[in-house]
């Protein structure tokens, strides 16, 4: 699914109109209707009071045009104009016109803080303040207002995203964002919804589509993709009968020191278990005897030194390679790592303790491999990229970080974000209780098997952190959040390929009474 900018938003809108001989007019009449539908199959005539409250742009027109819906229907309805300007778009006007016409209790006209209604927790609230055009932060009884509503315990819905923040920029003041229970977005979501800093407003979203002209959509390039099952689907290759394990390659891990074997040992089994054909692993002579009962699948060959590695050797050339994980930053561990980059020509994962090698220094990453695989956590990238101040900030720094070396950069997090080549590919998979000592060495093993097996590496990277999040979520709904380890995300590995291609249940229909 793509993700377009606010400015986009707007070339869609009018080139819609345009080719659909439509107005705009009857284009916010069509996103209103939306949203009164989702509400009407929820409520289905429920005498809930409903608390609309409209600003004086095309956000508070769509929240007109609920409302007109919702009173015509027999809802219980109160209806607010937040007057935070003498200034009103031609569509609020429009449909407060048509308000005037089939109710005799018009919008009240809020002023001041002596407005703000009483409103029980019980009810609902409709936020249509401010959408995607805010041009500047809500200051003054408007901030006031945002912040009453948040203290109510209500129920609150936003129409297209919560009022104060913006579809792609940094948050002036988080005081000033409504936040929304549930959110209501139009066509697509935006970039906001799935960064941390902006992220939290919007906990949980839905996309409705509103018929925006479908060749502007297909041809126009994002800012970022939100990776789903559907895409997902189409990232995966069917095996064939007469495959064998020599076909899903031979891939190599390198990591462990002592007391961190059991970093190698997650990632390993991850790389067998998402499908490589074959795995080694290269670790110090202390995780010898850890490797082969832990992991009897694996081939393990073991580094001269005891407790740390110091130079990298193999009698194979390995398919990919996945490097770092509880590796230790011993300087001969630095040397070796600067070696394999040189010599090898076998793709490479690249995570951990080799992450924070590259952040020490300027020479290893003048010999990092093109389209190496970065998987940092924020910590880690703030050693490789430096400090930010935003959200934003820290998605151009990486950007530019990724096209300097030619690197595919997996900003691990709630929502991971891969950056290659300029271009934002967003996660949607994965939970809190992933959040858990080695599913990082999970995540870069499954993306190494799947380097091993043949997939490009962008696509190993964004499909192998959309798998890592299913078999997170499979392995959650059993256990719930606190209870998931590294090893339950390796045991579900399977079950995300099965969800891959499981077809939702029909919806159930209530039978009349």
């Amino acid at each position: 699914m793509k993700i377009f900018s606010s400015e986009q938003f707007y070339q869609a809108d009018a080139i819609t109109t345009e080719k659909q001989g439509i107005t705009s007019a009857d284009l916010m009449e069509r996103a209103g209707t939306q949203i009164y539908n989702w509400l009407h199959h929820r409520m289905q005539g429920a005498q809930v009071p409903v608390h609309i409250f409209c600003g004086i742009g095309n956000n508070g027109g769509d929240g007109l045009v609920v409302g007109r819906l919702l009173i015509e229907s027999g809802y219980l309805v109160h209806m607010y104009v937040v007057n935070c300007s003498d200034k009103r778009s031609k569509n609020f006007l429009i449909n407060y016109d048509r308000i005037k016409n089939i109710t005799k209790e018009w919008p009240k006209l809020m002023k001041s803080e002596t407005d703000f209604p009483e409103i029980h927790p019980d009810d609902i609230i409709i936020d249509a303040i401010f959408g995607i055009g805010l041009n500047r932060c809500p200051g003054g009884w408007v901030k006031q207002l945002i912040q009453y509503l948040n203290e109510s315990k209500a129920f609150k819905l936003a129409v297209d995203i919560p009022s104060g923040m913006h579809a792609n920029l940094p948050l002036e003041d988080p005081e000033a964002v409504l936040k929304a229970n549930h959110t209501l977005t139009f066509q697509s979501p935006k970039l906001a919804f799935f960064l941390p800093e902006t992220g939290a407003f919007v906990p949980y979203f839905e996309v409705l589509d509103i018929g925006l002209d479908p060749q502007f959509l297909s041809e126009t390039a994002p800012i970022a993709q939100l990776i789903d099952k559907a895409e997902a689907q189409q990232f995966y290759k069917q095996r064939a009968k007469y495959d064998h394990k020599g076909t899903y390659g031979h891939a190599l891990i390198v990591g462990g020191s002592y007391g961190k074997i059991g970093a190698v040992v997650l990632s390993s089994k991850a790389t067998l278990k998402i499908g490589a054909g074959m795995v080694t692993v290269f670790s110090p002579k202390c995780g010898y005897n850890m490797l082969q009962t832990a992991f009897p699948e694996a081939m393990v060959v073991t580094d001269k030194s005891d407790h740390h590695i110091s130079e990298i050797t193999t009698e194979f050339i390995p398919s990919a390679i996945g490097i770092g994980m509880g590796m230790g930053t011993h300087p001969e561990s630095l040397s070796a790592l600067k070696e394999l980059f040189k010599s090898s020509k076998a793709a490479m994962v690249i995570d951990a303790d080799a992450l924070n090698a590259l952040s020490q220094s300027k020479e290893l990453l003048k010999v990092l491999p093109k389209q190496s695989i970065l998987t940092p956590h924020i910590g880690e990238l703030k050693r490789l990229i430096g400090d930010w101040t935003n959200d934003y900030d820290k998605l151009e720094k990486a950007t530019a970080f990724a096209k300097k070396h030619k690197a595919i950069l997996v900003l691990k997090g709630a929502n991971t974000i891969t950056i290659f080549d300029e271009k934002l590919y967003i996660n949607s998979t994965g939970n809190p209780g992933m959040a858990t000592a080695g599913s990082g060495d999970v995540l870069s093993g499954m993306i190494t098997g799947l380097v091993s097996q043949g997939y490009d590496p962008l696509l190993s990277a964004v499909f192998g952190v959309y798998l890592h999040g299913s078999a997170g979520n499979i392995a959650s709904q059993s256990m719930g959040f606190e209870a998931v380890t590294a090893s339950d995300i390796i045991d579900n590995i399977g079950n995300a390929y099965l969800a891959l291609f499981e077809q939702e249940p029909p919806p159930v229909e209530k039978e009349e009474q």
